[in-house]
């Protein structure tokens, strides 16, 4: 899989349409904690629908290089927001709408979750 993007902070419709966005109230890039991403299936985020687990994600902001590995791939519920909690351990979650197909808007929502690689440059 093959994906690269500018990630903006917010995600409110006129952010999602530029960039896929960093959600409200979520950790921060190098902090402990869940780091939520979204954004939009038929642009930013069409390329995870072929990750695969165990896959590697890189973050990088202006002076450092995160290093995450996909440990979970589901479809959830858009009411399913469990997947935007808070965690005791640097987590990044990806988003977006399921099916990729669906024109218009899609039912359900994909998430792919992946765990911090020790050693990634990451805050303790």
């Amino acid at each position: 899989m093959q994906l690269s993007a500018v990630v903006l902070h917010g995600s409110d419709a006129q952010t999602l349409r530029r960039a896929p966005g960093h959600l409200e109230n979520t950790a921060l890039p190098g902090e402990s904690g869940n780091v939520v991403i979204a954004g939009h299936r038929d642009s930013f985020f069409w390329p995870l629908r072929n990750v695969q687990l165990g896959d590697d994600i890189f973050l990088e902001t202006a002076d450092r290089r995160f290093h995450y590995r996909v440990t979970s791939v589901r479809v959830v519920s858009p009411r399913d927001v469990h997947v935007l909690a808070p965690t005791d351990t640097p987590m990044l979650t990806l988003i977006t709408c399921y099916p990729f197909w669906v024109f218009g808007n899609a039912p359900d929502r994909f998430v792919v979750r992946a765990a911090a690689v020790q050693g990634s440059g990451l805050l303790k």
